[in-house]
């Protein structure tokens, strides 16, 4: 049994390396995001550990077997070689993933998940904009390269090999045992311990304060958490039928008194403008653009990325799963969003985006809202203004997309979607020293990006559509930046502006200060047109007495509702705040007034059953199902 125990202090050895590499990608994880997490302490390490441990063992189940397997076979050269490569190869791609999201959590606000790396729509992008992360980021490769070459070749050998003929029955039955013990200890600790059930990615909440979580995860447990999960939706079953629609209905009826106002309307998402961004000397226009505008001081995000913003704002559905909507097994069910509900008006519909058709799924997607036509980059008509990476630049194109308006038979509905002050931030070579540098990486291209607006407002007053369109402005998420440490917080995070500007109607203007969210803009966008319908909507009217706002990240909601912040994650409340008075978030109230938390973590609990159950019933309309 003597080469039977070196082999198997030899995988002890090796399984022990990569739980210490774990640990060093983890203090790199926040080192380099310092600002973003609150605490690095015991709790945040028992945690880390624990999660490390589950993502290890799931990894590695196989090569427990491989190593302890009965048979003196595997004591050969060439099977040991094989079997430290294939041991080496496959915990160093996990290990990969953790570098990866050092720089991507960034962006994102959460460890990866497997819908995240393996969205449709994605492909092209990543393989895009890859390099010029490589060049940005070059010492994270350089880290990674360095521990890499250190664990290999840390990773022990077996060697002194005593061969043996035979083994004996006995020695057998003792290989056999240990194999099934060690299996058995593998998916105890895959599982997180002794626990009613495994170990989930919104259990990292236990282990430290509210927005740590990703700090205790790792990105290999997330991605192996959801790879076999199509859905990433929670399913939830809170109330019965008539408590659940009493608590929260997203049936919402527009029954105006008043005549229809036929308005063209043009909505602008633009790419990272969040508030971070905005007001701060780097967005001039859009900042003077708020003073002639209806401007929704505390606006929202309903989703961290991209791919996420689009059916927030034109569908008036929020992004609650762990992977985002249109690239869900649910992206073809049927919704009855703002293309639609206009058409049905006599609107045209067009929905424009510069990056190369198929980016985000963005063109399935407009498909399915029901778009006339969709305008990428190969259907784009003008100068040369390739940005070399991802599509064209902002000011071309949206010049682009106001010669295509002037076109269109009124009325028309039309969004674009900016892509310039996205990764890799590039500025046209013309415009080099233009616009301040700022403190972010980011803000050279905001201010590109502002500029590029200014210049599609100044070609658009001159056309004759222009006075009879309501113009609406919305940040598709915050960026990774930000100077202020309200910046960090789970409020500021999600902070945007949101603004509807009607040249024609300069009376429709000024601040309002309730909490407004993306999935409020096509609600509120009928009620000002007048319109009378029936829509399902998870957000509300900007006339509405109501005033909430719901967002998810990884596991926890966030909700707020007047003056209160609600975090809630494992079907129940972990922190309250009062936002208003305590920005930073500083000061739990949980204890103090858990009636307020109650009462808030009852909506917000109907609020996810409804979701839950409109998204995997195929309801997200008011058609009725056809009973065959």
């Amino acid at each position: 049994m003597d080469n039977y125990k070196k082999n198997s202090f030899i995988l002890l050895q090796r399984l022990l390396l990569i739980l210490f590499v774990y640990q060093i990608s983890r203090i790199l994880f926040y080192f380099f995001n310092t600002d973003n997490f609150h605490v690095f302490n015991f709790q945040t390490i028992k945690g880390g550990l624990l999660f490390d441990l589950a993502a290890i063992a799931y990894l590695n189940i196989i090569f427990i077997v491989l190593h302890l397997i009965p048979g003196d076979f595997k004591y050969k050269s060439i099977y040991q070689k094989r079997l430290k490569i294939a041991f080496y190869a496959v915990n160093l791609l996990f290990i990969a993933t953790n570098f990866i999201d050092i720089i991507y959590y960034r962006f994102t606000g959460r460890r990866s998940t497997s819908s995240m790396i393996m969205a449709k729509g994605m492909e092209k992008e990543a393989i895009g904009l890859i390099p010029s992360f490589l060049r940005e980021f070059w010492y994270i490769g350089v880290l990674f390269l360095f521990l890499s070459y250190i664990l290999f070749k840390l990773l022990p050998d077996l060697k002194s090999i005593n061969h043996y003929n035979t083994l004996t029955k006995k020695d057998k039955l003792k290989q056999f045992a240990c194999l099934i013990i060690a299996i058995s200890v593998g998916l105890l600790v895959a599982r997180g311990g002794f626990r009613k059930k495994p170990i989930k990615i919104v259990d990292a909440v236990a282990y430290g304060e509210t927005g740590n979580s990703a700090l205790v995860l790792n990105t290999p447990f997330c991605i192996l958490k959801t790879i076999t999960k199509k859905e990433n939706i929670e399913k939830v079953h809170y109330f019965e039928t008539k408590e659940l629609t009493s608590t929260f209905n997203p049936v919402i009826s527009l029954n105006p008194n008043k005549t229809a106002i036929k308005k063209n309307v043009v909505i602008i998402i633009l790419e990272s403008f969040g508030d971070e961004n905005v007001g701060r000397g780097y967005t001039p226009y859009l900042d003077s653009l708020i003073t002639k505008s209806y401007y929704f001081k505390n606006g929202f995000a309903n989703g961290k990325v991209s791919i996420d913003a689009v059916p927030s704002i034109l569908s008036s559905i929020p992004s609650l799963m762990n992977n985002s909507f249109i690239s869900s097994n649910f992206s073809l069910n049927k919704i009855n969003g703002l293309p639609r509900i206009l058409k049905k008006e006599g609107y045209s519909t067009s929905f424009f985006h510069g990056a190369f058709n198929g980016s985000q799924n963005f063109d399935q997607y407009t498909k399915v809202a029901g778009f006339d036509q969709y305008y990428g980059k190969d259907e784009y008509v003008g100068p040369e203004a390739f940005d070399g990476r991802w599509g064209i630049y902002d000011e071309e194109f949206m010049q682009f997309f106001c010669q295509k308006l002037s076109s269109f038979k009124q009325p028309f509905f039309s969004s674009i979607f900016t892509i310039s002050s996205h990764n890799p931030y590039k500025v046209p070579e013309k415009y080099e020293g233009k616009f301040p540098k700022g403190t972010t990486i980011i803000h050279e291209s905001i201010g590109y990006s502002d500029y590029a607006l200014r210049q599609f407002f100044k070609t658009a007053k001159k056309q004759s559509w222009y006075k009879n369109t309501l113009f609406v402005i919305s940040s598709d998420h915050t960026s990774s930046g930000g100077d202020h440490a309200i910046d960090k917080t789970n409020i500021g995070k999600f902070s945007i502006p949101i603004l509807f500007f009607d040249p024609s109607n300069p009376e429709f203007a000024g601040v309002n200060e309730d909490v407004f969210q993306q999935i409020d803009i096509m609600p509120s966008i009928l009620d000002y047109l007048n319109i009378k319908t029936d829509l399902i909507s998870f957000g509300k009217s900007y006339k509405s007495k109501n005033n909430f706002v719901v967002y998810y990240l990884q596991g926890t909601y966030h909700y707020i509702q007047d003056d209160y912040y609600l975090a809630f994650a494992n079907n129940q409340p972990i922190g309250l705040y009062n936002w208003k008075k305590d920005i930073l978030l500083k000061k739990n109230l949980l204890e103090t007034n858990r009636k307020q938390a109650d009462k808030m973590s009852h909506f917000l609990k109907a609020y996810i059953q409804t979701f839950y159950e409109r998204v995997t019933n195929n309801t997200l309309t008011l058609e009725k199902k056809t009973v065959i």
